[in-house]
């Protein structure tokens, strides 16, 4: 049987190759080789799973990366800054994600909730890391600046890849200092 863990990885591997309309429990049982059974063991229906992929994309996207700066021991909103830029533009599939969870919030509200929630906790973690900065800058506004350099990069066609992206937060915190 699969875990739980598993389907969710599948959900969002067809949520970020095809879209939302493509995450349905006969193509997920297709893509993963098995019968229904195994869904129905894990989650409540199509509103379950939606309720625990939208979960799973919060934790691994947003709180893992938190988490995994906060833990690591740095100490200066400067280096924590770096690790987070650092962890956020090692994944190159997640532009892709990123996309196809915004595009269904337009037309879902359980999603949009979900993707406001992962928008506030992000802003307010950067934001948190931005009034640690030695800088002139309001600290706020530039944490904003640095979430929409990723989202505008993730949504222009064709994207910007990470390591451009990269050089642009280079430049960016250049010119802060």
């Amino acid at each position: 049987m699969l875990s739980r863990t598993e389907w969710l990885d599948a959900g969002l591997e067809l949520l970020a190759g095809e879209g939302a309309p493509a995450v349905t429990i006969e193509r997920l049982t297709r893509a993963l080789g098995v019968t229904k059974g195994s869904y129905y063991h894990h989650f409540k229906g199509a509103a379950g799973y939606k309720a625990a992929l939208l979960e799973y994309f919060e934790a691994r996207y947003t709180t893992r990366l938190i988490d995994t700066v906060e833990g690591a021991g740095d100490n200066t909103a400067d280096v924590k800054l770096q690790h987070l830029l650092r962890l956020v533009l090692a994944d190159p599939d997640s532009a892709g994600l990123e996309i196809a969870v915004r595009a269904w919030a337009l037309q879902d509200p359980d999603v949009r909730a979900a993707q406001e929630r992962v928008d506030s906790a992000r802003t307010a973690y950067l934001k948190k890391l931005c009034r640690g900065l030695k800088t002139e800058v309001d600290p706020d506004r530039f944490a904003q600046l640095l979430y929409l350099i990723l989202i505008g990069a993730e949504q222009v066609l064709p994207p910007i890849h990470k390591p451009d992206v990269r050089e642009i937060y280079d430049l960016v915190l250049r010119l802060i200092d």
